[in-house]
């Protein structure tokens, strides 16, 4: 299992849960290598170079539970327009996915549509990854990060 419908509807589930519909939220959902998904919001903070992403939180989790990520979504409500939008992942996000390979599928925006998804590959959304270039022009592995 990657990157399906169910992945959204759990960000976008979560992201209900925590912020009514009307109020600007949004939530992140990742699927796990054995089918699991785990789910986070952002940390919002006064001070915002404190803040983080929506995905962080359950990239720490799979981490911790040494799991492995097989794709990612963001959602994020749009109380102005009432829709809910499809983020892509960060700069910041896609080196966090970077442990887990070039393989890992993340939603994005389909083009003139923002509430649409279609999913592509670390590789295909920046396949240029700078890290290549200290890999033998592959992908670092995950064992390279390890302690």
């Amino acid at each position: 299992m990657q990157l399906d419908q169910t992945l959204v509807d759990a960000a976008v589930e979560l992201m209900d849960r925590r912020w009514p519909p009307g109020e600007a939220g949004g939530a992140a959902a990742v699927r796990l290598a054995d089918g699991g998904i785990v789910t986070s919001v952002g940390l919002d903070n006064m001070h915002g170079s404190v803040a983080l992403c929506q995905e962080t939180g359950a990239f720490i989790q799979a981490y911790t539970q040494d799991r492995v990520v097989t794709a990612s979504v963001c959602v994020c409500r749009d109380v102005e327009r009432d829709r809910i939008l499809i983020l892509p992942p960060c700069g910041v996000c896609q080196e966090r996915l970077a442990l887990w390979g070039p393989s890992v599928e993340v939603a994005v925006p389909r083009d003139g549509d923002p509430t649409r998804w279609e999913g592509r590959t670390l590789a295909e959304v920046n396949p240029y990854y700078w890290a290549r270039q200290f890999a033998g022009g592959g992908w670092p592995s995950r064992a390279q990060h390890s302690g």
